[in-house]
């Protein structure tokens, strides 16, 4: 967890492995300061977060067979194979299967600081 209280998973989205990238280059270039950088990140954590929580509306429902789960700094992980995924949207349905599942579960509230 970073040290404004919100998780960095998502940096490790494609979004964020690009944001990351492009921040590594204008540090390389000398055009921006790594603590400028820092405080990038700090806030895409932080507004990814937010607006994910706040602006989604739509229902996951899996089912499958679990095959790895762990916890640990308060963050659960699961492994579910043979997994059959269902995504209920403002007007659609979709239905996915996939071979392996890897679910990270984070506590959505903030550590009091």
């Amino acid at each position: 967890m970073s040290t404004t209280g919100y998780y960095e998973l998502y940096r490790r989205s494609t979004l964020g492995a690009t944001l990351m990238d492009s921040l590594d280059t204008l540090i390389s270039d000398g055009r921006i300061e790594a603590s400028l950088a820092m405080t990038i990140l700090e806030t895409f954590d932080r507004v990814v977060s937010d607006t994910l929580r706040d602006k989604t509306s739509s229902k996951l429902t899996f089912k499958g067979h679990l095959d790895t789960y762990r916890f640990c700094d308060d963050v659960w992980t699961f492994i579910v194979k043979d997994c059959l995924v269902k995504l209920d949207g403002q007007d659609q349905e979709t239905e996915l299967k996939c071979d392996k599942l890897h679910i990270v579960a984070c506590n959505s509230k903030k550590n009091a600081e």
